[in-house]
């Protein structure tokens, strides 16, 4: 009985509201920035390959991550679990997403312009133009739909009292952009090792 009543009363705990950014990251997004920068300035080829190759990486995958795996999970959850959920997931969010697309995208054109891929010819080119789309759209879809997404989210629930319906629509978009973008990725990789192999 003291053990139910422990329960319930941690349960009635007010929620704390969640931080719109971890600013304990902050240093660490730096750090990357910082090289970055440098590897943009240096020109060096191996630099700009490993910021776009790892970049590229850990975008592909959690775009797959979430929109097959969390979000499939996250669908069967109550809402008040989404909820949880959505306090300690989406700022970390906030975070890596525009870093990662940011290294992945620069890297990758400094890279192709070292490399002269920008100016071979036609039939090759075609699929420089389909990769240059295909990452245009899923940049747009990161930073115009899963961040707007993510911050909606996270001041809604730093409100007083969390319209969960509004949360859940929410989740639903950020997990299907997700999904979709990820669906994109499985494209990228197509293009990205067929140019690799002229």
């Amino acid at each position: 009985m003291e053990n139910i009543s422990q329960v319930q009363g941690s349960a009635q705990i007010e929620r704390v509201p969640p931080s719109i950014i971890p600013l304990k990251a902050l240093p660490a997004v730096g750090v990357v920035f910082a090289l970055l920068v440098a590897a943009l300035v240096t020109g060096s080829i191996w630099a700009l390959d490993f910021f776009h190759v790892v970049g590229g990486a850990i975008w592909t995958v959690l775009d797959l991550f979430i929109g097959f795996i969390i979000g499939p999970i996250l669908g069967r959850l109550p809402v008040q679990a989404r909820m949880e959920f959505s306090t300690r997931f989406m700022p970390k969010m906030m975070i890596i997403m525009p870093t990662v697309v940011i290294a992945t995208l620069a890297a990758g054109f400094q890279l192709a312009l070292k490399l002269g891929n920008l100016s071979v010819a036609y039939p090759q080119h075609w699929w420089i133009t389909a990769s240059a789309m295909v990452v245009a759209v899923m940049a747009l879809m990161a930073i115009g739909v899963l961040e707007p997404a993510n911050l909606a989210v996270l001041i809604e629930m730093r409100r007083p009292q969390p319209r969960g319906h509004v949360i859940e629509k929410l989740m639903k978009r950020f997990i299907y952009s997700a999904g979709i973008t990820g669906a994109m990725q499985i494209a990228t990789l197509i293009l990205m090792t067929r140019i690799a192999t002229w």
